[in-house]
């Protein structure tokens, strides 16, 4: 089912709300929120495909990846089955790099369309069910092993893990893992910073240790690891995803799981101040920037997608 058309006619979108200054010069008078797409069971892992004007995104319970094409709006499917995969990004090759919940691994597609198994496994024990990824601009593959697709068949194969959850960097090149940290309880979504000398992580684990934080956190990259952890700002009373970046800094956070008011998408500045917010219908699971000139807001929300053009640019490869 392909659809194209607004939620609400109205400008400015009321669902496009400025809390600080800092984020007017963003928001678009008359630009809204657009559903583009309605029809999956759970959406996740967009990614912009310029070359291509496409967008790719995973429908996880559906196992299977869908195509959305920029020219006239069509919905396709890509891949199917998709080994249930989640998180998606782009290599600085232009390959499509995807985890994998039921395989529990992260693979690359080549250009010919060939697979390739980049990790499933560490110190020879096999990989949770690889959630998020990104790509550093040295080419090696950061991404987050929070297991999700284990814990029941619904969005993988119900299994028991193999390791603790972590964030793992991978150089693809010779195949070199090192855990970045164990300590959080799911890592979830993750984004570099424009300058990548940060690296920002959500995490998810809120269901599973009382009084664990909402929280997405930042930490400095040093080299191939990272360091000096820190809270960068809670979520509650819902949850964070996918998060990305845009060139001033900002950061763009998939949000769900608080109800209306909450679910969308909120927009800190680097100083941890919520400045915006992108109210959505549904539960926001990942976003990215495309378009053009990456200034358009791709969203996967529960069952949807979602585009909104802002004045904001994403951060290439994110």
């Amino acid at each position: 089912m392909s659809l194209f058309y607004t939620e609400n006619a109205a400008y400015p979108d009321p669902n496009v709300a400025a809390l600080d200054d800092r984020f007017k010069k963003y928001a678009i008078g008359n630009a809204g929120v657009e559903r583009l797409y309605t029809g999956c069971r759970w959406a996740e892992g967009p990614v912009w495909f310029g070359d291509s004007r496409c967008l790719l995104w995973s429908d996880i319970p559906n196992d299977r990846i869908l195509r959305w094409k920029e020219e006239d709006g069509q919905v396709s499917v890509f891949r199917s089955p998709s080994h249930f995969s989640n998180g998606n990004t782009r290599d600085r090759q232009g390959r499509l790099i995807t985890c994998e919940h039921g395989s529990r691994r992260v693979t690359r597609t080549e250009l010919d369309g060939r697979v390739t198994v980049l990790m499933n496994s560490y110190e020879n024990k096999r990989l949770n069910a690889p959630n998020d990824v990104v790509v550093h601009p040295d080419g090696s593959i950061w991404f987050t092993d929070p297991g999700y697709g284990i814990l029941m068949d619904y969005e993988g194969h119900q299994a028991e893990p193999e390791l603790p959850t972590a964030v793992y960097r991978l150089d693809p090149e010779t195949g070199e893992a090192v855990v970045l940290t164990e300590e959080l309880e799911r890592p979830n979504g993750l984004a570099f910073s424009p300058d990548f000398s940060l690296l920002y992580v959500v995490d998810t684990g809120v269901t599973h240790k009382p009084g664990h934080p909402r929280a997405v956190y930042v930490y400095e990259v040093d080299g191939r690891r990272i360091r000096n952890g820190r809270e960068f700002c809670d979520m509650s009373p819902g949850i964070a995803d996918g998060v990305r970046c845009d060139m001033d800094g900002n950061l763009w956070v998939g949000a769900g799981w608080g109800g209306d008011g909450f679910d969308g998408v909120h927009v800190y500045a680097p100083d941890g101040d919520r400045i915006g917010q992108i109210l959505l219908p549904e539960p926001c699971a990942n976003l990215c920037f495309g378009g053009l000139k990456r200034k358009r807001l791709f969203m996967t929300a529960s069952r949807s997608l979602y585009a909104l053009y802002v004045e904001a640019q994403g951060v290439p490869f994110s």
